[in-house]
């Protein structure tokens, strides 16, 4: 259905469905002569998998890449207005929408970079003792009603730039799953705008599988162990710059 949907958008030449399954006992998905179906025969992980349609972007010299969970759902003018948004300003090197669940409760993706605390923190203590500071992390303040230049955005649903993409270098497979987007945007930011539009919106059924399963709390904490290795773990000098900027221009 997802892909369906994209392709109603006039806009969208290729569409790369990167399949992770260990076999093909899953359903084909939905083809056409602009589907390209890339089977890999084993869990790569989320940015690596991403990387191998990235790369055919570049080699296409196709300006803009769009990145799709499989759980969202999207309506074709949707795509069609942020790819407008993103033509008219060569600033921009990343666009996401604004992203709610299925009952149209709003979902704070725009974060600022995360520290150690930000990250253990908000999984392992009270919530209560954490309201505050989650607030001030995930930007509540701003209201999440006005274009946003945002260090941290959700890979649920990136449209990039290619030629941003191209001069960040792309998701670091050093990532398996989770801090990835978090290394992307930064590294984009460092050049581009990373902008929050939310203007449109999409839908994102979000299953917080690290809250469910303790392997994939694992996963996950193990990733950001080494997100933190790559960065600095309490010294990170260009996370200190780019927070104090969106904190002083949105909060």
């Amino acid at each position: 259905e997802l892909t369906r949907s994209i392709l109603q958008c006039e806009q969208i030449h290729y569409v790369y469905w990167v399949d992770n399954s260990p076999s093909k006992e899953n359903e084909i998905p939905y083809l056409s002569n602009k589907v390209h179906y890339i089977y890999n025969g084993k869990n790569l992980g989320y940015g690596a998998a991403h990387n191998i349609a990235i790369r055919e972007t570049i080699y296409d010299d196709v300006p803009f890449h769009l990145i799709v969970n499989p759980d969202i759902v999207v309506a074709p003018d949707t795509i069609t207005t942020l790819l407008q948004f993103i033509q008219q300003h060569p600033k921009i090197g990343l666009v996401s929408p604004k992203v709610v669940y299925p009952n149209g409760k709003l979902q704070y993706l725009c974060k600022l970079l995360p520290t150690p605390f930000d990250v253990f923190g908000r999984r392992f203590l009270p919530q209560k003792w954490m309201k505050k500071h989650n607030e001030r992390y995930e930007l509540r303040q701003s209201g999440y009603d006005k274009i946003m230049n945002i260090p941290y955005l959700s890979g649920c649903f990136m449209l990039l730039r290619t030629k941003a993409v191209q001069q960040a270098r792309l998701f670091d497979e050093r990532f398996f799953m989770y801090p990835e987007d978090i290394d992307l945007t930064r590294r984009i930011h460092q050049n581009y705008l990373t902008v929050f539009f939310p203007h449109v919106t999409i839908i994102h059924n979000h299953e917080k599988a690290s809250y469910k399963s303790l392997r994939m709390l694992w996963i996950h904490a193990i990733n950001m162990c080494r997100y933190f290795n790559k960065w600095g773990w309490f010294s990170d000098r260009e996370r200190d710059l780019f927070n104090a900027t969106a904190i002083k221009e949105y909060l």
